[in-house]
């Protein structure tokens, strides 16, 4: 779970209507505030995901090169299952039985496979090393996967909020990264533009003091 604390944002359907209404007249390039925002909370939860990299190679009993590749194929197995799993259950609910029923296939498919890595993994060290708990970081979401989690925990990981909601904020920031420069430049221009004309308008401002205070002074002369 990630502890983000309460949004500082005001949080309004009142105000959203009026924000949706006063963007037909102008552009208030908000999307680059969000890309903004998204880019440095996607940054934060890199940066906690190779802190994660780094405290398992500090706490973790070292793999030989051969070894730590054959516990990545058990893992990728393992996350494929999860995924599919996941996904399965979703088509299943939604009410798309035969998909489902396809991705179970494919499942049994993987699972035996998995357990061919999983007997390499095995042969390949001493039984008490194997009985270990081999961690690793979810790069989507910087959670901690086991090589020995079972298919429910794996399908309960990826189908969970936390992590599709991760897949849903890195493909909003990627859809909003295309095209940001040319945005930044319009906007650029758009708050140039404003400022001449809010230049425009306190030198006219200006000049009707100035006259005010001229015709006011001829008034009181010819009073006089």
């Amino acid at each position: 779970r990630m502890d983000l604390g309460e949004c500082p944002k005001i949080h309004d359907l009142a105000l959203r209507a009026d924000f949706e209404h006063a963007s037909k007249t102008r552009d208030y390039f908000y999307d680059i505030d969000a890309m903004e925002q998204l880019q440095t909370f996607i940054a934060d939860c890199d940066r906690r995901t190779e802190v994660a990299k780094q405290r398992l190679l500090e706490t973790q009993e070292e793999l030989s090169a051969e070894v730590a590749e054959k516990a990545n194929v058990v893992h990728e197995y393992a996350e494929e299952i999860g995924k599919k799993l996941a996904k399965a259950e979703a088509l299943g609910a939604d009410g798309f039985v035969d998909e489902s029923l396809k991705l179970m296939e494919e499942i049994d498919e993987l699972r035996k496979k998995k357990a061919e890595a999983e007997e390499v993994y095995r042969n390949s060290m001493p039984a008490s090393s194997y009985q270990q708990q081999k961690l690793r970081v979810c790069e989507v979401c910087s959670a901690y996967l086991g090589i020995h989690d079972n298919d429910r925990r794996l399908a309960d990981h990826f189908g969970g909020k936390l992590h599709l909601g991760f897949i849903t904020i890195r493909e909003k920031l990627q859809e909003l990264q295309k095209g940001v420069e040319e945005r930044r430049s319009q906007r650029k221009m758009d708050s140039r533009d404003r400022d001449r004309d809010r230049e425009r308008e306190r030198e006219e401002r200006d000049r009707m003091r100035d006259r005010d205070r001229y015709d006011r002074h001829r008034g009181s002369r010819r009073s006089g």
